[in-house]
């Protein structure tokens, strides 16, 4: 079989032959050579056809590795091409993904694939030869310095670009063409109009257009948010909605309505809270509709993620001249040039990019340690952050996410002390988890460490920036003496904490200092308690009864705490000191500086150290009432990656009530799934405010219940599956590959275990694929989740396999979306959480409700528009019928054998 000999145009830029392409699907690989021939042989024989041969041209170099059963090799990766010629522009990482994305007809066959690859290089590098001259510079010197670290595309790059060969890492220093940061007066606070019901609906009309299909639920519900936007009574009793709107009814406009109204007649922003990133892309571009022009939405709609998130320029600067990671820090320097906001995690920074060329993450381009510096960070006026805040301040919707609200309320605002008056929080049924996660606390080994880093800076052995607490505030200390010493005792202080090398000691027996010694006895009384020491999970045991030498181990961990606590307060205290004493004398960057320095030694000694402190200091006696303790040895891969012990809320919502929800004026906690459907409907409202928080306000909450607009009866099928064992892995493999074949695609497994899932991607991903199925999958294939969901969504006769965050994270209307298969009913995991939590419920309450939600979130996920079908299959016999109010009442579960399920879901999705 030949390929079209005749070569494009970029071929004769290679040095040397132009390269062979290699595609591999999961049970056999096809290579097109220089002159045109095409062979199809086995995975075995291409991977040895690579071996040492020049690199081949293909796409996602990682996963094609993987499915060859080789170590990653050096290939002329098409997804790279693509990210250094069109930065910052979305491209699925497929071979159909980069066809879409430069409008070339989609493959349908592995030699198919091959022809478009061999076609999406060239037209690239076709698109980069004809840059403007500015551009071609700029590429120019990346590639130049990206040649020197030997990127396999560097060649043919340079051949065809017009600028200058600029020789070094001239265009890696992109902070040199970023925009500096505009300065503004301080907002003044915002009003506190009301927002009318009618008005809402108008709002609603326009944003919808003049063509959108009459939906009266949707404009119920706007209406029914306006509530939470009525000036607040009394302090601490805000004006609260929650409010449960069935799938379809459209929520995110329905609450885009009131708020935008309400932003600009008072002034201020309103926070659109979220629990996935996707949903945070979602909402950005349902504002394209309130925004058109983009220019304006730039000034009006922010979204706002963590540090941790966004590119550290400084972070950049040290890297590149550390002199490694050269052809990463390439395309992450293009990227940067043209990003809009500077997000690398979920943002417009390709989610796989970093798999291809940083896997280890060794880089560590973004803020994870807490490290910035502000102000006296050279990059202070251009950092990504810094231009978020600002922005945030300004605009009337600000879309953030649960994790970045509930964390910084905690501590007493955002970055900049500002506190919103009006919150949305959409994914509502997170709202417990994410407060978990916010509230909780953990004294462990990698805490520890990190915050030794935070206050001593890079000690010996550590290769990348660390400036510490003297760094940052160095030139002040030595100017004052009291500030001085007390610095130098916070920083003596610090060596009780864990060093580098620190797990590696507490396996060998050898741990050194009073954190080290805690931590040893921790994790014999882990390994001497747990069930399935010996496996590759998680451990975790309960704190009492300790072993011997835990509670000295503790007192003495404890007193070491103490000794930093104190002068490091002092630190703090005379820092903002400072600023009353030399107001006048300090110019606006030390002043930030300062102010920075004294608000994150005081974060971290109010949400790190007090609590270890109190956690280690009750361990002898009883746990307040309210947390839970328990021990833990985290794994990851089979190793232990962190030791430690944790504090939980029994109820996280209260804290999320006092901080988050009571000191908002207005409220609004939205879901299709607040309930869990018990059938009695007052508990069931009941339960939903318990899981929000809103049984903890001074003032009851607004209840709001809009159905979904869907007629299910017509579009669903559910099937509990009665003859396949749930612990035969070869039978529930045969279920999922019959199934999924039956749908013709479009299919999602959802497992609630990684092993069952890598067990049954194993019995059926090539058995798929010779039935014209592809098969992805979490936890197997080298795609991060959100790339997996964009992946499927795309493709709409694929399928997917994946756990709860698949299950959350899945918005696929449409075809691409028809069968939703559970190996077995979500329980929750037992654990020594789970059990003080599900103590204060009556017998299998919790349980049963937690089953329900999860149930009840996977088939939401399954009609999404008025002409989708779909089917919903749980193959657990067992499964108790009380948990089928998850599904809706018009609904008949119907018990069947394997054999039925499969022919009534070919016959229900037949096209």
């Amino acid at each position: 079989m030949y390929y079209d000999p005749a070569m494009t145009a970029a071929d004769s830029l290679f040095d040397d032959a132009p390269p062979a392409v290699l595609v591999a699907g999961i049970g056999a690989a096809a290579i097109l050579d220089a002159g045109g021939a095409l062979a199809e042989l086995s995975l075995a024989d291409a991977a040895r056809a690579v071996q040492g041969g020049p690199p081949p041209i293909l796409c996602h170099g990682r996963a094609v590795a993987r499915r060859l059963g080789v170590a990653p090799f050096p290939a002329r990766d098409v997804l790279e091409l693509f990210a250094f010629v069109r930065p910052a522009e979305p491209c699925l990482p497929t071979v159909g993904g980069l066809a879409d994305a430069l409008d070339l007809a989609r493959p349908r066959s592995l030699s198919e694939e091959a022809a478009v690859l061999r076609e999406a290089a060239g037209a690239l590098l076709a698109e980069l030869g004809e840059a403007g001259p500015e551009e071609a510079a700029e590429a120019a010197s990346v590639a130049a310095a990206m040649a020197a670290a030997g990127w396999p595309w560097a060649g043919a790059v340079r051949g065809v670009l017009a600028g200058p060969d600029a020789a070094g890492a001239a265009g890696f220093r992109v902070w040199e063409r970023l925009p500096e940061i505009s300065e503004y007066a301080p907002e003044p606070p915002p009003g506190a109009a009301a927002v009318d019901p009618g008005a809402a609906r108008d709002r609603l009309a326009r944003l919808l257009g003049p063509t959108a299909e009459d939906r009266p639920s949707q404009a119920d519900f706007a209406s029914a948010l306006t509530a939470a936007f009525a000036p607040r009574e009394s302090e601490d009793a805000p004006a609260a909605v929650i409010a449960e709107a069935g799938t379809g009814v459209g929520k995110t406009l329905g609450y885009i309505a009131p708020a935008s109204l309400w932003a600009e007649r008072n002034g201020g922003p309103v926070w659109v809270s979220t629990y996935t990133r996707n949903l945070q892309r979602q909402i950005d571009a349902e504002l394209d509709r309130l925004h058109p022009d983009p220019a304006r939405k730039e000034r009006k709609v922010v979204v706002r993620k963590g540090r941790e998130n966004y590119l550290c320029l400084l972070n950049l600067e040290d890297a590149i001249g550390r002199g490694d990671g050269a052809v990463a820090l390439g395309l992450v320097a293009r990227w940067a040039a043209h990003t809009r906001d500077g997000d690398m995690l979920g943002g417009d920074f390709p989610a796989w990019l970093p798999d291809l060329v940083d896997p280890a993450g060794a880089l560590g381009l973004t803020d994870r340690r807490g490290e910035c510096i502000y102000s006296a960070c050279a990059h202070y006026r251009k950092c990504f952050v810094e231009r978020a805040v600002r922005r945030a301040r300004r605009a009337d919707i600000v879309v953030a996410n649960h994790a970045l609200v509930m964390t910084q309320a905690a501590v007493g605002g955002l970055d900049d002390g500002f506190v919103p008056t009006r919150l949305v929080f959409d994914e509502g049924h997170h709202v417990f988890d994410a407060a978990d996660g916010a509230f909780s606390a953990r004294l462990s080994g990698r805490e520890g460490a990190d915050l030794r880093v935070w206050l001593l800076g890079s000690e010996a052995g550590r290769a990348r920036r660390a400036r510490g607490l003297a760094g940052r505030i160095e030139d002040v200390a030595r100017a004052d003496d009291a500030l001085g010493a007390a610095l130098s005792e916070t920083l003596a202080a610090a060596r009780v904490l864990p060093a580098a090398q620190w797990l590696r000691r507490l396996a060998q027996g050898s741990a050194r200092g009073p954190a080290e010694d805690f931590l040893a006895v921790v994790r014999r009384q882990v390994f001497a308690r747990a069930a399935g020491a010996r496996g590759p999970y998680d451990l975790e045991a309960a704190t009492r009864p300790p072993l011997p030498g835990l509670i000295e181990a503790a007192a003495a961990l404890e007193a070491a705490l103490g000794a930093l606590a104190g002068p490091g307060r002092a630190v703090a205290d005379r820092l903002v000191a400072l600023l009353e004493e030399q107001g006048e004398a300090l110019d606006t960057p030390t002043r930030n500086r300062i102010e920075a320095a004294a608000r994150g030694l005081r974060r971290r000694l109010e949400s790190q150290v007090a609590p270890w402190r109190a956690m280690l200091a009750e361990l002898g006696g009883e746990t307040p009432a309210d947390f839970v303790d328990w021990f833990a040895v985290t794994r990851a891969d089979g190793r232990e990656t962190d030791v430690g012990m944790h504090r939980h809320w029994v109820d996280p919502t209260l804290p999320f009530a006092r901080h988050v929800a009571g000191a908002a004026h207005g409220l609004v906690v939205a879901s299709a799934t607040l309930r869990d459907g018990t059938g009695d409907v007052e508990a069931d409202w009941r339960a939903a405010e318990a899981r929000t928080g809103a049984v903890h306000l001074a003032r009851p909450a607004l209840r709001v219940e809009v159905p979904s607009p869907f007629d299910y009866r017509r579009l669903a099928r559910v099937f509990v599956v009665t003859d396949v064992r749930k612990d035969d892995p070869g039978q529930v493999a045969g279920a999922y590959r019959a199934l999924m074949t039956a749908s013709g695609g479009g299919a999602l497994g959802l497992f609630t275990a990684i092993s069952r899932l890598q067990a049954v991607h194993g019995r059926i991903a090539a058995a798929l694929e010779a039935d014209g199925l592809t098969l992805l999958a979490q936890h197997v294939d080298n795609l991060d989740t959100g790339s997996l969901v964009d992946v499927f969504r795309a493709e709409p006769d694929w399928c997917l396999l994946g756990t709860d965050a698949v299950r959350d994270g899945v918005d696929v209307p449409g075809r691409s979306l028809r069968l939703i298969v559970f190996d077995r009913v979500p329980w929750p995991r037992p654990s020594i959480l789970h059990r003080a939590r599900r103590a204060g419920h009556p017998s299998g309450r919790y349980d049963d409700m937690l089953a329900r939600l999860r149930l009840k979130q996977a088939f939401g996920r399954l009609v999404r528009r008025a002409d989708d079908r779909g089917v919903f299959v749980l193959l657990d016999p067992a499964a108790p019928s009380r948990l089928f109010g998850a599904f809706p009442p018009e609904i008949e579960v119907a018990r069947v054998g394997l054999a039925q399920a499969v022919a009534e879901t070919r016959a229900f999705l037949a096209p």
